[in-house]
């Protein structure tokens, strides 16, 4: 892997992991969500208009994948207001891997190889260090578990949906339906402009910047290398949590993390 694909994955894992850490300690959660995905699609509306590229075949994809990404940014904002950043990040972002391959074994009939079973084995080892064994976060793993099935979901349709639309388009694309339904249904029950603040736009921004930064990497490396890195955020989210919000992230608990870590690079 190039020196510069790697730098850009691992700059795509920083930011990914900001803009879950800034989410996480927002006063209003789900208020500085809908902030966060306001920004992103008004900042990079432009880019979008000037790299435009898409055809009439996207538009199935593109409604799938935004019940997906809508129900991802619902749970996601409700989880890190309910349970601890350093439980809900790993099992989420470990979880959905795994399903991805589950269903295409079961459901699209595609092979598997003993180094995906392996780290199919770690990432439940691993979920299951972050989860505590002792004193276990049932809501922390409930609300990981339905989020990995929303990015999974949603992962199984971009493949395909990506096909029809640049990936910048297409993101921008995804997210409108989602942007306007959250946004609405929030500003119904909470003060939307209360929530504007630089932490909630910086959130909406890194958004945008940690996939465009995908992108860089995916132009010099192979993207099975470049998402093995990229979820390196993992390990990053659990740190974070331990030293700016002040978690009680055990080593057992950074443990699993890394562990998580370890089984993706696997299943990758």
């Amino acid at each position: 892997m190039p020196t510069t694909a790697l730098v850009f994955a691992l700059a795509a894992a920083g930011f990914h992991a900001l803009w879950n850490l800034l989410l996480a300690r927002a006063r209003d959660v789900e208020a500085a969500a809908a902030v966060a995905l306001l920004t992103a699609e008004l900042v990079f509306a432009p880019v979008a208009v000037v790299v435009w590229q898409v055809d009439a075949g996207v538009w199935p994809w593109l409604v799938g994948s935004g019940l997906f990404e809508l129900a991802y940014f619902a749970l996601l904002a409700t989880a890190y207001r309910r349970a601890p950043l350093s439980v809900v990040y790993p099992v989420a972002r470990g979880g959905a891997p795994v399903l991805v391959l589950v269903v295409s074994v079961l459901v699209l009939g595609h092979g598997t190889s003993a180094t995906q079973v392996l780290g199919i084995c770690l990432v439940v080892a691993g979920v299951l260090l972050v989860r505590g064994l002792g004193h276990a976060d049932a809501a922390g793993l409930a609300f990981g578990s339905a989020i990995a099935c929303c990015i999974a979901g949603y992962t199984l349709i971009d493949k395909h949906g990506i096909e029809h639309a640049n990936p910048i388009t297409y993101l921008e694309l995804s997210m409108i339906g989602p942007t306007v339904v959250y946004v609405g249904v929030v500003a119904r029950f909470k003060d939307v402009r209360a929530a504007v603040s630089p932490g909630s736009v910086v959130a909406g921004i890194a958004t945008f910047v940690a996939y465009g930064f995908v992108l860089a990497a995916l132009e010099r490396a192979s993207a099975a290398s470049v998402a093995a890195v990229r979820e390196t955020s993992v390990v990053v989210a659990a740190a974070l949590a331990a030293i700016v919000l002040k978690e009680r992230v055990t080593p057992w608990r950074f443990l699993g993390a890394v562990t998580v870590v370890a089984g993706i690079a696997l299943l990758r």
